[in-house]
């Protein structure tokens, strides 16, 4: 069978959980569209947390790669769709280290924008009445590395690989810690995990609607 790799992050900046693993990790051996999900708790750390997402990319040899991350302060699901060679820490890492103003990848392209079919996984989160954004930012901490870093292995090693990151809210306990950050409940996550890990492998023509920003 097929696989599908689904990354979390361990927890950051000072909180006890991080729910992009909490979300992901009860998918561990699920099957959607005839594939076999397979799961990996990525490090919160510039460099190691891109060693061991290709590590799980040649251990699984998957047809879809989704990486998540948690991006508090945000009220839905974020589909990102651009990934910038860029890395500018506001707080440091799990390690303790704060680069500022380094390249993901020296020498690689300065951007790169993803070729998942986001307009038509959107839609199938809002029909099942679950929060979902496209977004242009994935930030420039160790979400926006990853989501550069699977980029680039996709575009320059793996060119039949689908894959892509998402960002998702609070948990609603953290989200009490910080007032007025809204959360979302990690089931509902999980749930607009499966019918995006679906709809990437389902959708065979992407929705033509407009999904830009004025802001």
């Amino acid at each position: 069978m097929k696989t599908i790799l689904l990354t979390g992050f361990e927890p950051f900046g000072g909180e006890a959980t991080n729910p992009s693993w909490e979300a992901v990790a009860p998918l561990q051996g699920e099957a959607i569209a005839g594939h076999s999900i397979e799961t990996a708790r990525l490090p919160t750390a510039f460099g190691h947390s891109r060693a061991s997402l290709l590590r799980a990319i040649a251990r699984h040899a998957p047809a879809l790669v989704l990486c998540v991350g948690q991006a508090g302060g945000r009220a839905s699901i974020s589909l990102e769709r651009v990934a910038v060679n860029l890395i500018d820490a506001r707080i440091p890492d799990n390690r303790g280290r704060q680069p500022v103003d380094r390249p993901v990848l020296r020498g690689g392209p300065e951007a790169y924008l993803t070729r998942l079919p986001l307009k038509a996984m959107r839609a199938r989160l809002l029909a099942a009445g679950i929060p979902c954004e496209l977004s242009l930012s994935a930030g420039s901490f160790v979400c926006n590395e990853i989501a550069y870093a699977l980029a680039h292995h996709i575009a320059t090693r793996a060119p039949h690989l689908r894959g892509g990151f998402v960002h998702i809210p609070y948990a609603p306990a953290q989200a009490a810690r910080h007032p007025g950050a809204p959360g979302m409940a990690v089931d509902l996550v999980t749930a607009g995990l499966r019918l995006l890990a679906e709809s990437a492998l389902t959708t065979r023509r992407e929705l033509r609607v407009a999904g830009g920003r004025e802001d």
